[in-house]
């Protein structure tokens, strides 16, 4: 099976997943907030398998030590997040449209214009003009979304866009950075062509406490 097809397949699963939590919403039962769970856990035990698995000369260095401290803890307030959340599918759907936008048009439009590197020691693919139209994307969606759903311009949704999308891509980054560290290409093969739940979930790593904050 080659890579595309693999990484097709294996969006349509995800897809099917989400639309099946979706539908026990709309059932009556929390679908969205037990997938949460789910995810939430698999990314601390993902992320403890890899550290259990490195190299002894990479968990023998202090800064990385402190460095895997750091993001182990953060996977924690993510999954603190994810527990408030999971009760606000509609707030969840907001924030998904809007991190898949900004990843989406990252990687667009950083290959057709490409241009400088925005942190080339981390990814060697992301560019600034990838980020600027990722932060633009995103925001567009944000602001979308609230008309769609509330049938108004809502001006606060374009801050809430522009921090979501750029977040979503520090997160990228600080994923990325964790990676090379640890000496790894993704943090597993769970998902095949697409690595593992954090490789698909980084976008949110900050997000999710930002969010959980304004709602605090």
């Amino acid at each position: 099976m080659s890579d595309t097809m693999n990484r097709i397949l294996v969006a349509a699963g995800l897809a099917f997943v989400i639309g099946v939590a979706a539908w026990l919403e709309f059932l009556g039962i929390h679908g969205v907030y037990w997938l949460c769970v789910i995810v939430g856990l698999a990314m601390i035990g993902e992320f403890a398998y890899c550290l259990w698995n490195a190299p002894r000369a990479v968990m023998f260095n202090l800064k990385n030590l402190v460095l895997f401290g750091l993001f182990l803890a953060l996977l924690g307030v993510d999954f603190v997040s994810l527990l408030t959340l999971g009760h606000r599918p509609m707030l969840l759907l907001f924030v998904l449209c809007v991190i898949c936008a900004a990843d989406v048009c990252a990687w667009l439009f950083g290959r057709i214009i490409g241009g400088d590197k925005l942190w080339e020691r981390i990814s060697e693919h992301k560019t600034w003009a990838g980020q600027i139209f990722g932060v633009i994307g995103g925001t567009t969606v944000a602001v979308l979304y609230g008309y769609l759903t509330m049938g108004v311009f809502a001006p606060q949704l374009l801050w809430i866009g522009i921090s979501v999308s750029l977040l979503s891509q520090y997160g990228d980054l600080t994923a990325s950075f964790v990676k090379r560290k640890l000496k790894i290409k993704d943090f597993s093969n769970m998902l095949g062509a697409h690595g593992g739940i954090i490789d698909r979930m980084d976008g949110w790593v900050y997000v999710l406490p930002l969010i959980w904050m304004i709602l605090a």
